[in-house]
């Protein structure tokens, strides 16, 4: 199973980016799926998740201003983000929990991460 996440770059504050998050390999069904960020000299931080029936939650610290959702037929999803701040600056990482076959256990797969740079 890989993740591959792509939409990083650099936007200025209060612009808006849109990640995504590809999910391949050998997949029977994926459960949650979620974003993490890591800023420079930072602990990496829980972003937002959603749920196989859509069921989202966010940080505080994004509530409002980004968005999750998922595409279960193309096994992609993505995070909308909006009124970027600095602050926001950081890699984002994409999580996916993975079931590869009917009754199997389900593992977490972490995506190589992409990164957001917004400038002030």
């Amino acid at each position: 199973v890989q993740l591959q996440a792509s939409g990083g770059g650099l936007v200025q504050a209060g612009g808006s980016l849109r990640l995504s998050c590809a999910v391949s390999g050998s997949i029977f069904s994926i459960n949650d799926m979620g974003w993490y960020r890591q800023a420079p000299g930072k602990q990496r931080e829980w972003v937002a998740d959603i749920s196989l029936g859509g069921s989202t939650n966010y940080a505080d610290s994004v509530k409002g201003r980004f968005t999750i959702s998922r595409d279960n037929a193309k096994n992609t999803f993505y995070l909308q983000m909006n009124s970027l701040k600095p602050e926001d600056t950081a890699v984002y990482y994409c999580t996916a929990d993975v079931n590869r076959r009917v009754g199997g256990r389900t593992t977490t797969y972490w995506g190589p991460g992409t990164l957001v740079t917004v400038s002030s």
